[in-house]
């Protein structure tokens, strides 16, 4: 029987889904061998570990909108505090539970009430929250990235990105992606997406004269 909570929406098995699922599968497989303290690193998301963010990537990948709209109504509207019980449930016992977990939720096609590239960006973003730490590189497919920076430059949903890079213009060196007027941040379309995202360590990745004024900006 399919576990209701991973049933597949039939609307959207086509288009980003694929792309979501060879991003979790990547993931999975670069943390199989990892040790106990790697687990226990600090990630790039403030005060988490990695075993916690890929715990947090489970949790999005089974919350469905009426899951999520009781989370926000038990939680008082406090969505960091609800975020963090959804991160509690997927945790389990040992890293080894955490990656079961994960790996379960590869295929699914449940998320919260955001659109499916917010999604995609969440699995690349956090996937590199995971990796950068622990010194994994992933050569991601361009037109993936692509996609997710395109839906970061013009959106401050659930992550401030669109405000963040006001004011500059964004250059990719890998792929198409430019956006923006101003002082210039150039840089590889992950490193970008990652900038745009807050992630301040990603600014040495970059050049140009705004590479600064964005590297101040990720701490706001």
């Amino acid at each position: 029987m399919t576990d209701p909570e991973l049933a597949p929406d039939r609307s959207q098995r086509a288009g980003l889904w694929p792309l979501i699922r060879t991003e979790r599968a990547a993931l999975a497989a670069d943390l199989a061998d990892l040790s106990d303290e790697q687990w226990a690193s600090p990630s790039l998301c403030s005060g988490l570990t990695v075993r916690e963010v890929l715990a947090h990537l489970t949790a999005g990948a089974r919350l469905n909108a009426v899951r999520w709209l009781a989370g926000v109504i038990r939680c008082r509207f406090d969505f960091d505090k609800q975020v963090a019980m959804r991160l509690a449930e997927q945790l389990g016992a040992t890293p080894t539970e955490t990656l079961e977990r994960f790996r379960y939720v590869v295929p699914s096609t449940t998320k919260p009430p955001l659109p499916a590239v917010a999604m995609l960006g969440e699995t690349i973003v956090h996937a590199e929250d995971i990796r950068r730490p622990l010194g994994i590189h992933r050569d991601y497919p361009i037109d993936t990235v692509t996609q997710v920076a395109e839906y970061y430059r013009g959106s401050d949903l659930v992550v401030v990105a669109k405000g963040r890079i006001g004011g500059l213009k964004l250059l990719a060196v890998d792929g198409p992606f430019a956006t923006g007027s101003g002082p210039l941040v150039s840089g590889t379309s992950l490193a970008l997406v990652m900038a745009m995202t807050g992630r301040a360590t990603y600014c040495d990745d970059l050049e140009g004269d705004g590479v600064e004024l964005l590297r101040r900006r990720c701490g706001t």
